[in-house]
Formats: C-alpha cells, structure tokens, sequence
C-alpha cells in the first residue's frame, strides 16, 4: 500500500512563508518532493491539508493560492497515476522510482504542457508553419477547455466526442474539425512513445477523414473579368488583383513561394524556384504578363521579387503572414466587384491554372509538373470537384435523347 500526503512546514522564523512538501511512503520507505510553494501559517489548512483562502487574500495574493492549490491536485493526481500503472503491470517498484518518475515528467504530464514543448522543438527544427498549426490547434483546445489544462493520461474518448461537439457549434465545418483532431491524435500518439501515457485511442470515433471541398475554381471569363476591373482609385485591390493574377501566370504559384520568391531567382528569362512546402525546385518561362506586374510596382529594396517582404528590419514571416490576411480580405471584395458568385482567395489561384489546364485537354502528369505536386494523386484531388459543367451537359444530351419522340 502507497500513500501519499501533503504536507506544510513552518518557517523556524516567526512571521515569514513556511514551505509545502509532499510525503510518499511505500513499503514503510517514506521520501518528501519539495514543491516550492510556500504560504503563511494562516493560509495552510492542517485539518483538510489544504490551501486556505483568508479574507485578507486579494488582488495578486488571492491568485496565487488559488494557483498552489491547482497545482497540488495535478501533483496528487499524477503521482496517483503513476503508482496505478506499477500496480497494473504488476512490476515491482520503491519509492524511489516514483519520485524519480515524477520528477522527469513535471514538464511534460499534461496535455498544454507537452504540446508547448513539441511547438518549442519543431521551431527549433526550422518547421514555423508546422509548429503554426500546432499552436492553432492548442489554441482552439484551450478555449474548448476553458483554459484549464488536461492530463494525458485523462484524455479519452468522451473527451474527442466532446470537443468534436464544440467545435461542431462554433460552426466549424468538417475539414477543420478534422485538421484539429489529426494534429491532437499525432500529439497523443507521441505522448504514447514517450510513455507519458497508455494507447487509449481517444480520437477512434471522432471525425478524421478529408471531406469532398466546396469548388474553389472559376472560369477563365471569370479571371479575364477581374484582370479587367479598374481599380486605380482601389490601389488595395489592386495590388490583391495583381497577386492574384501573377499566382495564376506562374502556373498557380504557392503564395508563401511568391513571397520568398529573390530577385536572383530570375535569370535570362527563366523564374526558378524552389517549393517551400516539398523542396521541389520549379522552373517557370518569364511572360511580359508577369513583367508588367513587377514593373508596376517598381523596385523593392529588399532582395525579394515582389513587393510582400518589403523591411529588411522586420520579420519575414509576420510580414508573409500580414501580407496573405490582407490580400485575402481584399480579394472578397474584388470577387463581388467582378460579380463572381464565390469567396475569392490566394488559394484559389491555384486551382482555377489547374482547372484551366484541365479544360485545355492538358495530360495530368503534366499539370501535376506545373503545380509542383510530389504525386498524381494530389492534382486529381485538385481536379476532382473543380468543375461539372462537362458531365452537366453530358447528362443533358442524353436525357435530351431519352425525350426525343419516337425512341
């Protein structure tokens, strides 16, 4: 039988803070955990072992009891888990190896605390847009929760199905509930490497999979319509109508590409780059299209091609990430001046060269080469719902046919 206690020591000095310890006894060895918590002899409970809340506790003061009192029911907690799971292998263990347990897992036991330190290294790796989503979805999590972190080894299946439901009445739609599920199951998974926690499977009956997307493309009239808006008295627009524009002479170009994109990248008539998301390198014939486009906006001090990272003194990212908001906001706006009956976005570029090109009759494999995809299989996900007009009227011949008199 283990028991655990909380206990406070006073100080040997009369009026300041004594100190909270935890006692572990086992097998009649007995070892204290210091915690670092300590409060005035008023504001310790010996009857309940407890943090007391005095009158006089306000402001600051009050916050921070309230803190040590959390703090000692996640100890508890994961020293009782810990003791739990040597009871069910069934292992022999001392005292010593659950405060040597405890001690190397105080960082990383719960779930806010384990991502922040997975966030912290893929930062360190040079991965920023997959600590980004990583931090978005911690973030979507903490409000789920209330702010009030979780531990791993409490989170289960009712707790995805709950969240899933929370996320399903803050009017998520299935894809992004499905981009925060993937990116939890992946950070309880590792947690399940690390042995901070046992395979559960919490995320089995919650939404994963990818589902069929709302048609991003428009029609080559349609993008001719916007090239063609007067939008000098909009300069805002303008400048989001160009970008829009060069994404789609360069064969659907990334937006993070034609931010980094160098005024070095372009060499006797040939745009060369190198794919932020793969590492592919690219190789894109130079238009007086896109000549025009960078003419316009005369020459960026900075070494960049386009006018998106224009302070050398600034951070890139947080310019590229500003830039790819505001372009967005102003391209809603461009798509009802342009009486287009879709929310147009840098992203969309993309898809209409790819619907284009497919609508030339233009081979898959050779589309796939132009978006600088790493398979077939991701352009037909592309190509798969952009445009039905083809079988739509497909479908009207034959039912046109089915009606014609004496057939």
């Amino acid at each position: 039988m283990t028991s655990i206690k909380v206990k406070f020591r006073p100080s040997a000095i009369e009026g300041r803070e004594g100190s909270i310890y935890y006692q572990v006894i086992h097998k009649r060895a007995v070892r204290q955990i210091g915690t670092g918590f300590r409060v005035f002899d008023a504001e310790w409970d010996d009857d309940t072992s407890s943090v007391r809340i005095t009158p006089e506790a306000v402001g600051y003061r009050k916050q921070y009891l309230y803190s040590i009192a959390e703090c000692i029911r996640w100890d508890i907690r994961r020293l009782r888990i810990i003791i739990a799971r040597y009871e069910m292998l069934g292992a022999t263990y001392s005292v010593g190896n659950i405060i040597e347990k405890f001690g190397r897992q105080a960082d990383g036991h719960t779930l806010f605390n384990f991502m922040r330190g997975l966030i912290g290294r893929l930062r360190q790796l040079g991965k920023v847009r997959t600590s980004e989503t990583y931090t978005a979805a911690l973030t979507s999590f903490m409000k789920f929760r209330g702010g009030r972190d979780i531990l791993l080894f409490d989170i289960d299946g009712y707790t995805a199905m709950l969240y899933e439901a929370w996320l399903r009445a803050n009017g998520n739609c299935p894809n992004t509930i499905s981009f925060y599920m993937r990116i939890l199951r992946a950070v309880y998974n590792r947690a399940v490497e690390n042995k901070l926690t046992e395979q559960k499977f919490p995320f089995k009956h919650v939404y994963t999979g990818i589902d069929k997307t709302v048609k991003r493309a428009i029609p080559l009239s349609a993008i001719r319509r916007i090239k063609e808006l007067d939008l000098t008295r909009k300069p805002h627009l303008g400048y989001a109508r160009d970008m829009f524009l060069f994404s789609f002479y360069t064969r659907g170009m990334s937006f993070v590409d034609m931010a980094y994109l160098k005024k070095s990248d372009l060499k006797d008539g040939i745009l060369t780059y190198r794919r932020r998301k793969t590492g592919q390198q690219l190789a894109v014939r130079w238009e007086e299209c896109m000549d025009e486009i960078i003419a316009k906006y005369g020459s960026n001090p900075t070494p960049h091609l386009l006018p998106i990272i224009t302070n050398p003194s600034a951070d890139e990212r947080t310019q590229y990430l500003n830039a790819i908001c505001r372009i967005n906001m102003a391209l809603k706006k461009v798509a009802r001046m342009a009486g287009l009956g879709i929310p147009l976005t840098m992203h969309c570029a993309r898809h209409c060269w790819a619907s284009v090109a497919k609508s030339k009759n233009i081979p898959l494999s050779v589309i796939s080469e132009g978006m600088g995809h790493d398979s077939e299989e991701t352009t037909r996900i592309y190509l798969a719902s952009l445009d039905t007009s083809v079988v739509d009227r497909a479908n009207s011949l034959i039912l046109r046919d089915l009606c014609l008199p004496g057939r």
